[in-house]
């Protein structure tokens, strides 16, 4: 009797816990399930995000006034923020993290190592352009082919340069021909002349972009001697020098002695499209790691169902062994079944803790600190079937990403500068012709002995034969008679460089013509093959765009495809569910065939997941090829560079009342 009875009671059970508590759909198309899998965060409209600018621009140098002294001190360079920014700890809640893909996006561009270390690029081509407005070579930027001309012209320096030589000389200086040295005669013995000489000369150099040099140099010297023979001791001289240099040729005009300075702004642009092409990376990578960690979440509820689902068959088997109304080997296979299924689960809770870590490395700077290493992150949103992003036609989706991909903005500048280094260096062929003119004027005046002057007998007056004529007259002389010392110095030396009493006029032209000119010729010709490649690297860079957006256009397509087949794989599977439930009330059917269409149920679901999942990324994934990810996304460019959030509430684009973007340019090296 109980033999009887045992299996009808069995089933009815199993029926009543099947029909009243059917396990739900693990995830569907429909908003109602979208809310009943976060219920705990409502929806916040999605704000523009900026991160704001520079703190600090690295172009300047700091201005000599009202501090003389900090154009020769260091600037202060903060520290690399290595702390986790302060809004994870506000979104975390009881050990869980829940997040939204907008909030882990702006995580990521506050957190991100990778933008952390792509930052500093700008700020170096800052530097370069600094460096450029002195006369200097800008230096190497990443992702720029010149870091400066190569061309082999004058160089000038752009800042004012003032030189200031002081000296002092005292010297004793032994005496071999004391006629010679004005020390005056009849020594007999070595004697000694003492000199002593100080130096105060000062002088201002300026280039400019023309090519021109222009420089003033006043200098002083007070000498004084033991020497009688000098008209002024101790003597001051003052000099006045104006003059400039001109390139005639090679170095003439603003637009090759501007040419470092030109590409070094280039070479900034360079660097600010490598910030936004690893933002667009990394919004990307995040985006992606956020859906793959929602479908891990998501298909380990979808695994535990299954192996509750074979759980359920397995003891049923055993109990309808017991009783004899099943063969051994059925009770076998659904305890295959049951370590299947719990083996799938295990891989699928590896796969969560996995995806979960690659998401706390993309939105923390540390993913090991104290109040992140233990914390569930939640997604509070689920993949949806998006709206049609696709262009109109290909040729629409080509020309978006030719003017929006960082890469092909970034080859564009190469070749500008290509141009201005063609043009450098064609200069460079010609000889150097350099045109000087300089005036002066010079001063002297020194302490000076003063006479009285009496008039005396003198030689005498000589006959034919050149013999003094006897007791005959004597010629008349001036006799001198020190009575004291008239004084000037360094004013009265320079009142007669002022009055331009010793004027000195020079000009003068220098050529150097090189025979063979081998070295420019090198340099020219290396000039236009680095045009000319990087023209053939832009079109193979375009083709690689085209093909990139081609295939993501394609998978986005076929994961539109994959979505619909799922949805209706999954409508089918509930439907033949139902109605199998329904056929077993009414004893047409069984437990095992209730049970397997169930599971069919729960792997629907998973695929139907899988493909949403997969079309949530590879919507990422075309707006990445199009360059549309940080516009998709409410980012501006500005976002990454000071690692601070600021959400804009004004007018989107706008930051502090200013336009933010990043400039687009064409891909004709000649125009801007």
């Amino acid at each position: 009797m109980k033999t009887l009875y045992a299996r009808p009671l069995l089933a009815a059970i199993l029926a009543v816990t099947l029909v009243g508590g059917p396990v739900a759909p693990a995830f569907g198309q429909e908003a109602p399930q979208n809310t009943q899998a976060a219920p705990a965060k409502t929806a916040t409209p999605i704000v523009p995000v900026s991160l704001g600018s520079a703190k600090y621009s690295y172009s300047r140098a700091p201005k000599p006034f009202p501090n003389l002294l900090a154009p020769y001190s260091p600037i202060k360079v903060e520290a690399p923020g290595l702390t986790n920014s302060p809004r994870i700890d506000q979104l975390i809640h009881d050990g869980k993290l829940e997040l939204s893909m907008q909030e882990a996006v702006e995580l990521a561009l506050e957190n991100s190592m990778d933008i952390v270390v792509q930052r500093y690029n700008p700020w170096f081509a800052d530097t370069g352009i600094l460096k450029a407005k002195a006369g200097g070579f800008g230096g190497a930027t990443p992702g720029a082919i010149f870091g400066g001309s190569s061309a082999s012209n004058p160089l000038l320096n752009f800042d004012p340069v003032i030189t200031t030589i002081v000296s002092i000389d005292d010297r004793n200086v032994p005496v071999n021909n004391p006629l010679t040295s004005g020390t005056g005669t009849g020594l007999s013995s070595l004697a000694r002349l003492t000199l002593h000489t100080a130096t105060f000369n000062t002088q201002v150099a300026q280039g400019f972009q023309t090519g021109t040099t222009f420089f003033t140099a006043w200098d002083n010297t007070r000498s004084s001697s033991t020497s009688a023979a000098n008209l002024f001791n101790p003597s001051v001289q003052s000099s006045i020098f104006v003059g400039f240099q001109q390139q005639l040729l090679n170095g003439f005009g603003r637009s090759v002695n501007t040419r470092n300075i030109r590409i070094a702004k280039n070479n900034r642009k360079i660097a600010d499209w490598a910030f936004t092409q690893q933002a667009i990376t990394t919004v990307t990578n995040t985006i992606t790691a956020y859906w793959e960690l929602v479908y891990a979440r998501e298909n380990v509820k979808v695994q535990q169902q299954a192996v509750t689902v074979a759980e359920k068959l397995y003891n049923d088997n055993k109990k309808q062994l017991e009783i004899g109304t099943m063969a051994p080997l059925e009770v076998t296979r659904a305890e295959s079944e049951v370590a299947t299924d719990r083996q799938n689960l295990i891989l699928a809770q590896t796969v969560h803790l996995q995806n979960q870590q690659i998401l706390k490395n993309a939105i923390s700077k540390n993913p090991l600190a104290p109040n992140l290493i233990n914390v569930e992150i939640i997604p509070t949103e689920l993949p949806s079937r998006p709206e049609a992003i696709e262009a109109p036609s290909f040729e629409e989706a080509a020309k978006e990403a030719f003017a929006k991909r960082p890469e092909l903005q970034e080859e564009a500048l190469n070749l500008l500068n290509g141009a201005i280094d063609v043009q450098a260096t064609r200069n460079a062929l010609l000889p150097t012709a350099t045109l000087t003119a300089q005036y002066s004027t010079v001063g002297l005046a020194g302490n000076q002995a003063t006479f009285t002057t009496a008039t005396i007998a003198g030689a005498p007056v000589v006959d034919a034969n050149g013999n003094p004529i006897p007791g005959g007259p004597f010629l008349p002389a001036t006799q001198f008679t020190p009575n004291g010392t008239a004084q000037a110095g360094f004013g009265d030396a320079m009142s007669s460089a002022l009055h331009n009493n010793f004027p000195d006029y020079q000009v003068s032209l220098n050529v150097q013509i090189p025979i063979r000119n081998r070295s420019a010729q090198a340099d020219n010709q290396r000039a236009i093959l680095t045009q000319r490649w990087l023209e053939a690297q832009l079109q193979q860079m375009k083709n690689a765009a085209l093909l990139d957006v081609r295939n993501t256009y394609i998978a986005l397509t076929q994961d539109r495809a994959q979505v619909d087949a799922a949805s209706k794989a999954r409508e089918l599977q509930q439907q033949t569910f139902d109605a199998e439930q329904k056929k077993y009330q009414l004893g047409a059917s069984t437990v095992y065939l209730v049970i397997q269409t169930q599971r069919d149920l729960i792997n629907a679901q998973g695929t139907e997941l899988r493909a949403l999942a997969n079309l949530a990324e590879a919507k990422a994934n075309y707006e990445r090829a199009v360059g549309r990810t940080l516009e998709v996304n409410r980012v501006s460019i500005a976002d990454g560079k000071t690692g601070e959030v600021e959400r804009e509430t004004l007018i989107p684009g706008t930051l502090h009342g200013q336009v933010v973007g990043t400039e687009k340019l064409s891909f004709n090296a000649g125009q801007r």
